[in-house]
């Protein structure tokens, strides 16, 4: 059977025959299936990309590769591992869908619960509903605190060695449909010149100095991987918005997010990273603001002091990311105020009335600033 590309459709399999993939923890091959997943069961998406690879987050950050995984656009809700608000991206096996037909495919708003045996499971169930919740979550032994699993948690175990050199994963990103020639050529590029320019041969400041002098030629910012300059452990500047899911804010220039950080490129603990400098200047909606979320590391459910901000589409892209160049996770990246600015759309008027609003023209603007290459 061809293996499953970007654009398929698929249709996920039923709650029963699921199941019976899983073993009685829920899981098949070490991959929780989460009970955030069983609403999308008999529902049809697109592959959004193929997960032949991805990040851990859990050990120190390397790739990973998976067997037989797919990502649809569907994320989790933390429903079932106490309202996490991470939004993870959902990791699907393949043994969990049914590829559609050629003649399905002009069928995307359908759904259905179709049970055909074709290509399903054949196996005795040895996983209930029960099993996967009761999987989700548990008490420590020596002091009774909750700690979840979830697929994030679990991805080390999961998964299994991707040495950054291994072509082959590059080969599999471009025949996946996961990344185009022009971005495959764009992140090699800045590979080699990131490391090249960290290659201890006395070029590195003069190649980051060039790369700032040149950025505006096609638009870009100055070198992604730029640090503050405010000591350790000094206060950081803060800005408090209130924003609102549904507000539509505008990423401020890379130039003034840099001015927040301190030299180890925080904002009161929380990181600038290098993927976010796509985002400068654009404008986009707010999706949540987060107040907690499961620490990946240690399974323990964590409460912010200061609640981050997640904008709609805004993920990172793994274009500068050391060592996992290209993985398809697509995490949210986490915004504070400070970087952000309130827009008031041109439909608006100061006295509160609303006029027609130029929605149309946001999102164009939106996918434009997605595009732009660094």
């Amino acid at each position: 059977m061809r293996r499953l590309r970007v654009g398929d459709w698929v249709e996920v399999r039923s709650k029963q025959e699921i199941l019976a993939t899983l073993d009685s923890n829920g899981q098949l091959n070490g991959m929780p299936f989460m009970p955030e997943m069983f609403k999308f069961c008999g529902q049809r998406f697109r592959v959004y990309k193929r997960a032949h690879k991805t990040c851990d987050t859990v050990f120190p950050i390397r790739g990973r590769r998976l067997d037989a995984t797919v990502h649809l656009e569907t994320r989790c809700d933390g429903s079932g591992h106490g309202g996490c608000q991470a939004g993870c991206l959902l990791f699907w096996k393949e043994a969990w869908l049914r590829p559609l037909s050629s003649e399905l495919h002009t069928l995307p708003g359908s759904s259905g619960t179709r049970n055909s045996g074709e290509n399903a499971p054949n196996r005795r169930t040895q996983c209930t509903e029960l099993n996967v919740w009761s999987a989700s979550s548990a008490p420590r032994a020596n002091d009774g605190v909750l700690i979840y699993t979830c697929q994030a948690t679990q991805l080390p175990y999961a998964t299994t060695s991707l040495a950054w050199w291994d072509i082959r994963q590059y080969v599999e990103d471009y025949t996946s449909g996961n990344v185009d020639l022009p971005q495959m050529f764009r992140g090699l590029v800045y590979s080699a010149y990131f490391n090249l320019s960290h290659a201890g041969i006395g070029v590195g400041r003069p190649m980051r100095w060039l790369y700032n002098l040149v950025c505006p030629l096609w638009g870009g910012s100055r070198w992604p991987r730029t640090t503050g300059t405010i000591p350790k452990g000094k206060p950081t500047p803060k800005e408090t918005l209130n924003l609102q899911p549904g507000e539509l804010v505008r990423v401020k220039a890379h130039e003034d997010i840099v001015g927040t950080l301190d030299t180890g490129g925080q904002n009161r603990g929380m990181s600038w990273d290098a993927e976010m400098v796509p985002y400068c200047g654009g404008r986009f909606t707010v999706l949540a603001r987060v107040t907690k979320f499961i620490n990946e590391r240690t399974g323990e459910m964590q409460e912010m002091k200061n609640p981050g901000i997640i904008l709609d589409s805004v993920v990172c892209q793994s274009r500068y990311s050391h060592c996992r160049m290209f993985c398809p996770r697509s995490i949210y990246s986490w915004w504070r105020e400070v970087w952000l600015e309130r827009v008031v759309p041109s439909g608006f008027n100061t006295d509160g009335n609303t006029r027609e609003i130029k929605q149309n023209e946001n999102t164009l603007w939106e996918r434009d600033m997605a595009n732009r290459e660094f």
